[in-house]
C-alpha cells in the first residue's frame, strides 16, 4: 500500500441535514433513473449492505409526486445486491429505492428500530426476472442519508465472488494481515470490505508522520482458514538511511497492553476466531526531536498456533512538528494513546484535606481519628466534627463502642484464637497510610492488609487460610458502634431514615445492588461495604441488572452470609456473617471491605450561598439576569450536543466559556462516565478492544446503532434532534483514562470550570484524578453530581447517597433529584438522602421543584430555570439578610437557640451579629401553629427589642410580622422563613 491523499474524517458540525426522514424510510437509498415510459421496470442494485437480509422491505418512492409506489416486487434480496420489479405506469424521472426501512419502537430517548419485512405474499411469489435495459432504467448512485449514516468504505462489503477470487491470491496463508490507515477505521468482523480484495495488497504500508505526533495505524487480522491463539507482537528495523533508529519502546499495539485505570500495566490474549477480521490498533510516540527521514521496519505477528507473518511497514517522518502531539485533531485518532494515561495517579493531599498523620497505632486525617488493634482492624474511630457540621473541635465523638472484632467459630466448637503479630506499618505518605498484621492459630492463619487515605477511605483484605482441613460454623466481622453515632441507615433495603431495632439482610445480587451499609449521625459514621477479590463495580442507572454486582464467595458462601443489625448494652452491634463451610487445607478466602469515615469535612457555607447555578444552555446575558453566576451546560445543546463526548462542538463551547468569563460567570458542563455517544471518533478501536470498554449486550436500539455495530453493545440514551445513539460503558476501564486526559484538555484549551455529573460509573480513583486535573493552577473544579432515585427495581434497590458515597469527598454540591418525593419524605430522609450535610455537602432539589419551605430547613433550594416555580425570590431574601457569614444551626443541634415545641415542625437558624434567619418547615399531617422557644442569649439578640417578621417571598409566603410570643399558623408541608431582629 502506499501514501494516500483522502483527508480525515472530521464529524461536521454543525451536522448536515437529512436528505429524508429516515425515520420513516430508512438510512440507505438507490436513486433509480426510469428514462423510457414502460409500465414497469427490472433493476438489480449492488447496495453491498450486511445488514440487508433476505425478506427485508423495499419501499420505491417516485420523485416527482412524492408517492411510495404500490407495486413493488422484490425478487432476489442479499446483503450483496437486490433485484426488485416496481411498477412506473408509463412514467419517466427518478424513482428512490429505500432498502432498510424499519419503524421506531420503544420510548422517545430509548427507541428500537424494527426493521420491516416484505409482505408475505412478495417472499412467496419469487420468480425468473430479467434486468431492464440501462436505457430503460439505470442505478445512479447510492445515497446514505447523510454522511455519518455512510458505508464508504469501510463497511461496503466484499461479494462471495470477490472473497473466493482472493483467496486464491493468498493460498497458502492460513491467515492475512491487511494493513490500513487510521482514517479508515476497521468496522466489520464477519465481511471484508470491498476495499481490501478488489485493489492490490502491496508488499509495503507507507504514510507520513510529523515530529512530536501521537501516530496510530491498523493491522487487520482476517484468520482465513483457521481459529488464531495467542497472537504475539514484535518489532525490527525501523531506520533511516542515515542510520536513525525508531526505538521498538516508542511503539504499542493498544489491543496486546495498556495500563489500566488504576495506573497498573497489564497484558492482553488477542485470539482471533475462524472466519473474522480482528484489527489490531497500533500507536507511535514520536518525539519532537526525531530526526526527518523515511524509517523501514518489520511488524510481526505470530499466533501461537500458525506461522508468522511480517509486515512492511515505511514511515516517513517530516520536518513538521504536531502541535500539542496532535491532540487537537481528534479525527486522526490521535487520542488513542491517552487510554493508557496516568495523568493524576499521584495519590497527593487534595483541598481541604490534611495530609495523614501517624502517631504509634493512632491515625488522624481531617476531623476523624482512627486507632489500629494488634491485629491490623479499627480499635477506636473518632469524630471531630461539631454538631452544627462547619467547624472542628477538640472534643471527640465515638463512632465506635468497642473494636472490630473478626471472628472465626468452628462447627460445634469455640472461637478460633490467633495470636497477632501486630501491627507493620508498609508506606507511610501523605496521601495514604498502608499496614500489615497477620494473626496465626492451630487451624487457620488471617494476613490483614490495610490502607487508609486523606479523605477518610480505607480498604481491607483480610485473606484466610487454611493450615489444615477444618470445618466452621461462621466467619463473621462483628463492628459495634457507639450508640450516640448511630441514629440513621442507609443500605441494605431501607430507604434513608431513622435506624430500626433489627435489621436480617440477605444477598441478592441477582436483583439488589447492596452489599453494605451506613450507619451514623449527623456529625459521625460510617459506610461499610463488603467485598472479595474478585468485586467488579456493577453497572448503574437503569442498567444493574444487566450487570449486576458478583456475589463474593467469603462473605456471600452461596447465599448463607449476610448482614444483622440490633442494639444491644448500650451499643448498635452490626454482624456482618458469612455461614457453616468447609475449608480444606491450603484453600484461601478473601474476607475484604471498604470502609469510609464520615463526615468528609465541614459544611462549605459561604461557598453554598454565593455559587447559584443555571442549569440550561442561555445566551450569558440571560442568565446574569436571572441572579445565578454558575452556569451548567448539558448535552444535547447547541455548544454540547453530544452525551459524554464534548469534543465536536469545541469552537462554539469556548466562544460561550470566554464570553461567560469577561462577564463573571462559571461555566461547568456535562461530562461522565457511564454512556458515550457513537459520535465518539474513538469508537471502532475502542470496539476493537472486544467488550474492554463498552458493555456486553443485545444490540438493538437506534437504527445508527444496529446498522453500523449491529451486536454485543448496550443501547442508551438517545437524542433524536441530534440524531446522538449512546451505548454504556463496562465500568472499570481504560475509558477513564481518556475520561481524565479529556478533562484536562478541556480545562487547559477551553477554559470549563468544572463538571456536571449525571450520576456516575466510576470509582473514587477515577474521581481523584479527575478533581486533581479540574482544580490544577488555580481552577475552580467544581463539581455537582445529579442523580435520580436509584431505589427502585431497574437500579437494584440502592440509595442515591449510599451508591455515591465514595465520590461525595470530591463534589462540592448534590442535585437529588428525579423521583424523589419531597412531600412525603420524613426529615431523616431529607437529611440523608438528599442534602448531603452528614457527609459534609449540601444540596438542591429537583422533582417537581422540590418543597422549598422544607429544602431551606437544610440549606436548600430548587435550580434555575429548570422549573416553573424559580429560587430567585428565595436567593433575594438570601441577599437581603446576608446569609454570607451566618452561622448554620440545624434542628439537629441539640442547642439550637430557637425550636417550635412541636417535634413535627422543625426550625433552623441562620444567625448573624443582631439577627438570625429562622426557617421553619412543617411535617405535620394537617395546618397547626407554633410558638418559637427562643434562647435569646445563644441568638445573641435583646428580646426586648426584637421582633419577628417573615418577608414577602413569591410563591413561598406573605409579608406578615409577629410578636415574639405570638403563635405562628403554619400549614400543611409548609413554613416560614423568619427574620428575627433587633427594632
Amino acid at each position: 500500500m502506499t501514501g494516500h491523499t483522502l483527508p480525515a474524517q472530521q464529524h461536521l458540525y454543525p451536522p448536515q441535514e437529512e436528505l429524508w426522514d429516515a425515520d420513516s424510510l430508512g438510512t440507505q437509498r438507490a436513486v433509480v433513473q426510469v428514462k423510457k415510459k414502460v409500465d414497469g421496470v427490472t433493476v438489480s442494485i449492488n447496495w453491498r449492505n450486511r445488514n440487508v437480509t433476505r425478506n427485508q422491505a423495499i419501499i420505491v418512492i417516485d420523485s416527482a409526486g412524492q408517492e411510495a409506489v404500490p407495486e413493488v416486487q422484490p425478487v432476489d434480496i442479499t446483503p450483496e445486491r437486490g433485484v426488485l420489479t416496481f411498477a412506473t405506469n408509463g412514467n419517466k424521472g427518478i424513482y428512490y429505492v429505500y432498502y432498510l426501512p424499519y419503524k421506531l419502537e420503544g420510548r422517545g430517548n430509548y427507541p428500537d428500530a424494527r426493521y420491516l419485512d416484505q409482505p408475505a405474499k412478495n417472499t412467496e411469489n419469487r420468480k425468473k426476472y430479467k434486468i431492464s435495459k440501462r436505457s430503460v432504467a439505470e442505478v445512479i448512485r447510492l445515497e446514505p442519508v447523510d454522511d455519518f449514516n455512510s458505508n464508504t468504505p469501510m463497511e461496503v462489503i466484499a461479494t462471495r465472488e470477490e472473497t473466493e477470487e482472493f483467496k486464491k491470491k493468498v493460498k497458502g496463508q492460513p491467515y492475512v494481515v491487511f494493513p490500513e490507515y487510521r482514517e479508515f477505521p476497521v468496522k466489520m468482523k464477519k465481511y471484508l470490505p470491498a476495499k481490501w480484495v478488489t485493489g492490490t495488497l502491496k508488499p509495503v504500508f507507507s504514510d507520513r508522520v510529523k515530529r512530536g505526533e501521537h501516530y496510530t495505524f491498523q493491522l487487520g487480522v482476517w484468520a482465513k482458514d483457521q481459529d488464531l491463539t495467542d497472537i504475539s507482537i514484535s518489532y525490527s528495523g525501523f531506520r533511516d538511511r542515515d542510520g536513525n533508529i525508531l526505538p521498538e519502546t516508542l511503539f504499542s499495539c493498544f489491543n496486546k497492553e495498556g495500563t489500566d485505570y488504576t495506573g497498573t500495566p497489564f497484558s492482553k490474549t488477542v485470539n482471533v476466531a475462524k472466519g473474522l477480521v480482528q484489527p489490531l490498533w497500533f500507536g507511535i510516540d514520536l518525539p519532537e526531536e526525531t530526526p526527518a527521514g523515511t524509517y523501514t521496519g518489520e511488524i510481526v505477528l505470530k499466533p501461537s498456533n500458525s506461522a508468522e507473518v511480517k509486515t512492511k511497514i515505511e514511515l516517513t517522518v517530516t520536518e513538521e512538528v504536531a502541535g500539542n502531539n496532535g491532540m487537537d485533531e481528534p479525527w486522526k485518532q490521535t487520542r488513542l494513546s491517552w487510554i493508557n494515561s496516568t495523568l493524576a495517579q499521584e495519590n497527593s493531599v487534595i483541598a481541604p484535606y490534611t495530609p495523614v498523620e501517624v502517631k504509634g497505632n493512632t491515625l488522624s486525617i481531617l476531623g476523624r481519628k482512627v486507632v489500629l488493634g494488634e491485629n491490623g482492624l479499627p480499635s477506636a474511630v473518632e469524630s471531630f466534627f461539631t454538631e452544627e457540621m462547619t467547624s472542628v473541635s477538640d472534643k471527640a465523638k465515638d463512632i465506635l463502642a468497642s473494636p472490630f472484632r473478626f471472628s472465626v467459630k468452628k462447627a460445634g466448637g469455640p472461637v478460633v484464637e490467633t495470636d497477632g503479630s501486630g501491627v507493620s506499618f508498609l508506606e507511610k505518605e501523605s496521601g495514604k497510610v498502608s499496614w500489615s498484621a497477620v494473626s496465626s492459630g492451630h487451624d487457620l492463619q488471617m494476613n490483614v492488609s490495610g490502607s487508609l487515605e486523606f479523605d477518610g477511605f480505607m480498604n481491607y483484605e483480610i485473606k484466610l487460610t487454611a493450615q489444615r482441613d477444618v470445618e466452621l460454623e461462621d466467619v463473621s466481622l462483628e463492628v459495634p458502634l457507639s450508640e450516640d453515632s448511630a441514629e440513621y441507615l442507609l443500605g441494605l433495603g431501607f430507604e434513608g431514615g431513622e435506624l430500626p431495632d433489627v435489621v436480617d439482610w440477605k444477598w441478592d445480587v441477582k436483583n439488589r445492588n447492596q452489599d453494605g451499609w451506613w450507619i451514623g449521625d449527623v456529625n459521625a459514621g460510617m459506610q461499610l461495604s463488603l467485598r472479595d477479590e474478585h468485586y467488579q463495580r456493577p453497572l448503574n442507572t437503569n442498567f444493574y441488572l444487566q450487570k449486576p454486582l458478583r456475589l463474593p464467595a467469603s462473605w456471600g458462601n452461596d447465599g448463607k452470609g449476610g448482614i444483622r443489625i440490633g442494639a444491644s448494652e448500650g451499643r448498635v452491634v452490626v454482624d456482618n456473617y458469612s455461614g457453616k463451610r468447609s475449608m480444606k487445607k491450603g484453600e484461601e478466602l478473601y474476607f475484604n471491605f471498604t470502609l469510609l469515615i464520615t463526615p468528609f469535612h465541614t459544611l462549605q457555607t459561604d461557598k453554598h450561598w454565593n455559587n447559584r447555578y443555571f442549569h440550561a444552555y442561555k445566551p450569558v446575558d440571560s442568565v446574569i439576569r436571572s441572579g445565578s453566576n454558575v452556569v451548567n451546560i448539558h448535552h444535547a445543546n447547541e455548544i454540547n450536543p453530544y452525551i459524554n463526548y464534548p469534543f465536536i462542538a469545541t469552537k462554539e463551547m469556548k466562544a460561550y466559556i470566554d464570553e461567560a468569563h469577561r462577564k463573571n460567570l462559571k461555566v461547568k458542563i456535562y461530562n461522565t462516565v457511564r454512556e458515550v455517544s457513537n459520535r465518539l471518533y474513538e469508537l471502532y478501536p475502542l470496539r476493537s478492544l472486544d467488550n474492554e470498554v463498552f458493555s456486553e449486550g443485545d444490540g438493538g436500539g437506534s437504527a445508527w446503532l444496529q446498522e453500523h455495530l449491529q451486536d454485543h453493545y448496550i443501547a442508551a440514551w438517545y437524542v433524536p434532534r441530534y440524531k446522538d445513539a449512546a451505548i454504556i460503558n463496562s465500568g472499570m476501564n481504560r475509558w477513564h483514562n481518556y475520561y481524565v486526559e479529556g478533562m484536562n484538555w478541556l480545562v487547559r484549551n477551553i477554559g470549563i470550570d468544572g463538571i456536571y455529573l449525571d450520576d456516575v460509573a466510576f470509582d473514587r480513583i477515577t474521581m481523584k484524578r479527575i478533581k486533581r486535573v479540574l482544580t490544577r493552577g488555580g481552577h475552580p473544579g467544581l463539581i455537582d453530581l445529579h442523580s435520580a432515585n436509584q431505589y427502585n427495581e431497574r437500579d437494584g434497590y440502592i440509595n442515591s447517597a449510599h451508591l455515591y458515597m465514595e465520590h461525595f469527598p470530591y463534589i462540592d454540591r448534590l442535585w437529588f433529584g428525579e423521583y424523589f418525593d419531597y412531600e412525603k419524605a420524613s426529615p431523616a430522609f431529607y437529611l440523608t438522602e438528599v442534602s448531603g450535610i452528614p457527609f459534609g455537602l449540601m444540596g438542591e432539589m429537583l422533582q417537581d421543584g422540590g418543597n422549598p419551605w422544607r429544602g431551606m430547613v437544610y440549606g436548600m433550594t430548587n435550580r434555575m430555570p429548570y422549573q416553573e416555580k424559580r429560587p430567585d425570590a428565595i436567593w433575594k431574601v438570601w441577599d437581603d439578610f446576608g446569609m454570607q457569614g451566618s452561622d448554620m444551626i440545624g434542628y439537629w443541634v441539640k442547642k439550637n437557640p430557637v425550636k417550635t415545641g412541636n417535634e413535627k415542625v422543625l426550625a433552623t437558624v441562620y444567625r448573624k451579629e443582631g439577627k438570625a434567619l429562622v426557617s421553619v418547615a412543617s411535617w405535620a399531617e394537617e395546618d397547626t401553629s407554633v410558638t418559637l422557644q427562643i434562647d435569646w442569649k445563644a441568638l445573641g439578640i435583646d428580646r426586648k427589642k426584637a421582633g419577628i417578621r417573615a418577608p414577602e417571598v413569591r410563591d413561598f409566603q406573605p409579608g406578615r410580622a409577629f410578636g415574639t410570643d405570638e403563635e405562628i399558623p403554619v400549614e400543611r408541608n409548609k413554613g416560614w422563613m423568619l427574620i428575627i431582629e433587633e427594632r
